[in-house]
């Protein structure tokens, strides 16, 4: 209890800290936020109340910054994230969800098939050390890996995309669908989901490999694994059930840090392949300087993140006694 209460504490200052950097940072940017969605044009046909109350709909204020901070503060405990200045009139809550479901998707395919295939090529690899198997499958992957995400997504977007046209290059399904849950939408999201996540799972996977290979190999020269194999378990027993369990330890202590460099890379993925996620939508805020959907994305990337790790935390004192007992 005093391990979670002490990671709850480090996580609410950390979640105060991020909020107070959301909203400074995007105000250090250069430029008027108005003109995106004002335009010089706009006011040339607009008189001066009607800017005033333009402004005064966007949240625009130029009130002192620590006065905004207490305002935007107040709004973030109400659940008002401003209405975004790209996709005006919209919410920014709104249009955050439209993308976090394919966000979600996107990284959830990404995590499961890389940790999975990753542990289990780690294992067998630990298990099998000095084989072919070990001498060619973790250096691949880390080849393989030691590629920028961007690159990985250009050539996979060239060869299979372009030149191949085996799948299409960008989207999230074929726009001539309406989206429902029809065997025809959901084999287009499969289709258009395809070489996104596959780029994610080689971008990630020599991470799970290698951690998952380095402990087993640690956790294989303890003496309980000795026992085991002195009492007769079979291979796949001890494997398994002794070794692999306990080397999963540290895959999920860093299992905050493997999804933040998820999320990371996805950013640069979603761009490449136009998918429509959080980070397509954050390099368009950027561009676009919408001030509210920056700080709704940094935000809700930050708060996710924080929240998982807070997770995993909680499911570590629960596969670790040694956690629970400090």
């Amino acid at each position: 209890m005093k391990f979670i209460l002490r990671r709850l504490i480090f996580y609410l200052i950390a979640l105060w800290a991020a909020i107070t950097m959301d909203f400074f940072l995007p105000h250090l940017l250069p430029g008027d936020p108005a003109a995106t969605i004002i335009g010089t044009k706009g006011t040339e046909s607009m008189t001066g109340e009607q800017v005033t109350a333009l402004r005064a709909a966007l949240g625009l204020s130029d009130a002192p910054l620590g006065q905004q901070y207490l305002t935007f503060l107040n709004h973030l405990f109400h659940g008002d994230l401003g209405i975004s200045f790209s996709h005006f009139p919209a919410p920014v809550t709104q249009v955050i969800a439209t993308g976090l479901v394919w966000t979600l998707l996107l990284g959830f395919v990404s995590l499961v098939v890389s940790a999975v295939i990753g542990h289990l090529i780690g294992i067998y690899g630990a298990w099998r050390r000095g084989s072919f198997f070990d001498r060619v499958m973790p250096p691949l992957f880390n080849f393989i890996g030691a590629f920028p995400t961007f690159f990985l997504a250009l050539i996979s977007l060239f060869v299979l995309g372009m030149i191949l046209k085996w799948f299409p290059i960008d989207h999230a399904y074929d726009d001539l669908l309406d989206p429902g849950f029809t065997w025809a939408f959901i084999a287009s999201v499969a289709w258009h989901l395809f070489m996104p996540a596959m780029v994610g799972i080689l971008v990630n996977m020599q991470v799970w490999i290698q951690n998952m290979r380095n402990s087993m190999i640690g956790v294989l020269a303890e003496d309980y694994i000795t026992m085991a194999e002195a009492k007769g378990l079979t291979q796949d027993n001890i494997m398994y059930g002794y070794a692999a369990r306990n080397a999963i330890l540290p895959s999920v202590t860093g299992f905050g840090v493997f999804l933040g460099a998820i999320l990371g890379g996805q950013v640069l993925i979603e761009q490449v392949f136009s998918y429509p996620g959080l980070g397509f939508l954050l390099v368009h805020a950027v561009g676009q300087r919408d001030y509210p959907l920056m700080q709704g994305l940094f935000l809700g990337i930050t708060v996710g993140v924080l929240l998982l790790n807070f997770l995993v935390d909680i499911l570590y004192t629960r596969i670790d006694p040694r956690v629970r007992a400090g």
